[in-house]
């Protein structure tokens, strides 16, 4: 298992992580790999990395469906983060073929933050065929 450093910027930020996860499993052959992000306010997601605009829709979506200033029972005041991170899910698994992630031609894998900055620990496990 290897894990990835990631630091956000925002308090709700999507990082493309594409590479480093593609970057780990390079000499892996054939199998699958777990993306899987350890932490309650964040998530990940698979999504088009070719239009940067995908992102910021995304955040804009979530907001609308999970405004910050809803009466929540939680008193940290980051329930829309807990909410937002499990519409996301917290982990992806992509299949890799001779050490390649078989992503679609558009698509990247995304480390997704809702309660931000911080710094972030994404897990990443080659699960071999």
């Amino acid at each position: 298992m290897w894990t990835l450093d990631v630091r956000t910027n925002g308090r709700v930020s999507f990082v493309d992580i594409s590479r480093d996860v593609a970057a780990l499993v390079r000499d892996a052959g054939d199998g699958a790999v777990l993306v899987y992000v350890p932490h309650t306010t964040a998530g990940v997601t698979i999504n088009e990395d070719a239009d940067p605009s995908v992102r910021a829709d995304l955040a804009m979506a979530l907001e609308r469906l999970v405004p910050r200033d809803l009466p929540f029972a939680h008193r940290e005041g980051n329930s829309d983060a807990h909410t937002k991170a499990s519409l996301m899910g917290s982990s992806v698994l992509v299949p890799v073929v001779g050490g390649a992630l078989q992503l679609g031609t558009w698509q990247g894998v995304y480390f997704a933050e809702f309660d931000g900055p911080r710094h972030r620990r994404v897990l990443v496990s080659f699960l071999a065929a």
